[in-house]
């Protein structure tokens, strides 16, 4: 996050925002900052993917699905940006550990002792470390203890759309996005890959959000789509995972999408037409 506190404070903050005399590295400084540009990077990703994907991806067929809320749409965006200020209060906590030099993020690629291949190991050891992570997080969210007081908002979209994707309770919001957040603590990562990472985990929450449930035929078991996270919002108990189906076959909480069977979403608004 310090490339791009640095070029906020180049380009923006030092010459037409702070007084002459505020160090761009005084702490203070750096945590005003930081909480503005992630707030604003948040809403920006939100918003923008969020709206690609909801006019472009969407099924809006499935806004006739009788599980489908009045008013819906506006409602997750209502949730959606009254949450993520409150989520990323601790997140900018973390941030300001990164930009204060706590973390193993590394500038340049020879900073890494094996080069371009561990640019490219780090990213895929990313993905499982987080998509491990999540997983129990969330399988964890479910207990009756955190349940009704953290998770169950999220669950009140049945048949979401990609503006669920960010409409969660601040401290659920907080603890699903904490492995990404952790990853660079304990591993090294170049920080333009971090950055690449962060929005990408961004997008993709908002894919398995997006109504579109295909996925290549060799992968469905594998990769966990929007057909398995629809599942998850019907079902409860199953497909916890972010970005793969191990961790639920691992856990024995693994459901094959009812949508590759016939027996989705789709399915059943065209049983209705038909009677």
């Amino acid at each position: 996050m310090d490339l791009v506190l640095e070029a906020a404070d180049r380009h923006l903050l030092t010459p037409y925002v702070y007084p002459a005399g505020w160090p761009e590295g005084e702490p203070c400084r750096q945590l005003l900052s930081l909480f503005v540009i992630t707030n604003l990077g948040a809403l920006a990703l939100y918003l923008f993917f969020g709206t690609l994907s909801y006019y472009f991806i969407f099924d809006h067929e499935l806004k006739k699905h009788p599980q489908f809320l009045e008013n819906q749409v506006s409602r997750e965006i209502t949730y959606a940006l009254r949450s993520l200020p409150w989520i990323s209060v601790p997140t900018v906590a973390l941030f300001f550990a990164e930009v204060r030099g706590y973390s193993k993020l590394y500038d340049n690629i020879e900073d890494s002792p094996y080069g371009w291949s561990g640019v490219f190991l780090s990213m895929l050891s990313f993905l499982f470390f987080t998509d491990m992570g999540i997983y129990w997080i969330h399988r964890g969210l479910h207990h009756k203890l955190f349940y009704k007081r953290f998770h169950k908002p999220h669950h009140l979209w049945k048949i979401a759309t990609p503006f669920a994707s960010h409409a969660f309770h601040p401290v659920d919001g907080f603890m699903q996005s904490l492995p990404y957040h952790v990853y660079p603590f304990l591993f090294p990562l170049h920080k333009v890959t971090y950055l690449g990472l962060y929005i990408f985990v961004n997008v993709w929450t908002i894919s398995i959000h997006d109504g579109d449930y295909r996925v290549p035929r060799l992968l469905r078991h594998v990769i966990n789509g929007s057909a398995h996270h629809t599942d998850h919002h019907l079902y409860f108990d199953y497909n916890y995972g972010q970005y793969f189906t191990l961790w639920d076959k691992i856990g024995g909480s693994y459901k094959s999408p009812t949508s590759f069977e016939g027996k989705g979403p789709h399915d059943y608004l065209r049983k209705l037409r038909e009677k």
